[in-house]
């Protein structure tokens, strides 16, 4: 369960949580026009720090940008708002949802005089499939959902209306007794979870499907191909069919919330040995390692929330 904090980003200034409250007949609960983002905070030696902040920043303004979307703030403060809701909220080790939706207004689709909203929330949330599944794995389905075509819906998009599939895609996969979905783009091929991309390896090599199958170009996915290459651990993006999942040596989940989760059996066979392989060990220690500040920030990754001097107040 959600576990409430104390303030909540709204505009460019910090509010009580229970304050922040939309209209039942806001745009955004009728058309689901909202884009958002799934950030994580990590406790490390330095203190709190953002993972990749300022990429999930600017993955945010370009859902906004193709839903149309005109948010009235930079990139540069909504990274502040971040690190002032945390501070804020006193957080160590959080998880950061920004989320810009349209509000109350008009009634009708077209969404012209309803006006864009902007929350940051930020709160304490642990394992998305739980504490065991990072070390265990989770038993998976091919879903019989698939995701979104192209020209329908933009996955490219971080959108509100795109997880109502997702919903689909879990609920589907709850009721038959596993911990997730794995769907299949329009054509066939693996496309992702329903709200992770997906990596499978074979024969020493790790294959993850490409942004053309359907697939959110992931934070962690990204971050997960570069690890790899650091560890020079071959990784291919390319179309995977489906049956490549039950002969795969290992598969494994990434997501902000997920972070890097094996996955030991699909459709009820094993996956290689039935629990985490050597290669997704490696690339999920030094990905924790990365995170935690526990390895040098070779990338740049990691926002110090002690290094951001106080942010200056922002209006729209």
């Amino acid at each position: 369960m959600l576990q409430p904090t104390e303030k909540i980003w709204y505009n460019g200034k910090l509010i009580p949580w229970n304050d922040a409250k939309i209209h039942v007949l806001s745009h955004v609960v009728s058309y689901g026009s909202s884009v958002f983002e799934g950030i994580r905070c990590y406790l490390t030696d330095r203190g709190p720090a953002i993972f990749r902040g300022i990429d999930h920043v600017r993955r945010l303004l370009d859902s906004a940008k193709i839903y149309r979307m005109e948010i009235p703030f930079t990139a540069d403060q909504l990274l502040s708002a971040m690190v002032e809701t945390v501070r804020g909220n006193g957080l160590e080790s959080c998880y950061i949802r920004p989320i810009v939706l349209r509000g109350y207004g008009d009634v009708g689709v077209l969404p012209r005089n309803n006006p864009v909203e902007t929350y940051i929330a930020a709160y304490p949330w642990g394992r998305y499939l739980g504490e065991e599944a990072i070390n265990d794995g989770v038993d998976v389905c091919v879903s019989s959902w698939n995701r979104i075509a192209p020209n329908t819906l933009p996955a490219l998009a971080k959108a509100g209306a795109n997880y109502m599939n997702s919903q689909l895609i879990r609920m589907e996969a709850a009721i038959n007794g596993y911990a997730e979905g794995i769907a299949l783009d329009e054509a066939g091929y693996v496309s992702e979870g329903s709200g992770e991309n997906i990596f499978v390896i074979r024969d020493g090599k790790v294959f993850t499907p490409p942004l053309g199958a359907s697939v959110l170009p992931g934070i962690t996915r990204d971050s997960i191909v570069k690890v790899a290459q650091q560890l020079q651990i071959p990784i291919v993006e390319t179309i995977i069919p489906r049956e490549l999942l039950y002969i795969a040596d290992e598969v494994f989940f990434t997501g902000t919330a997920a972070e890097v989760t094996p996955i030991r059996s699909i459709d009820r066979i094993p996956v290689g040995a039935g629990h985490r392989g050597p290669i997704t060990e490696r690339i999920q220690s030094r990905y924790f390692e990365v995170v935690h500040g526990k390895t040098g920030d070779d990338f740049g990754w990691l926002t110090f929330i002690s290094s951001v001097r106080d942010p200056e107040p922002v209006t729209a």
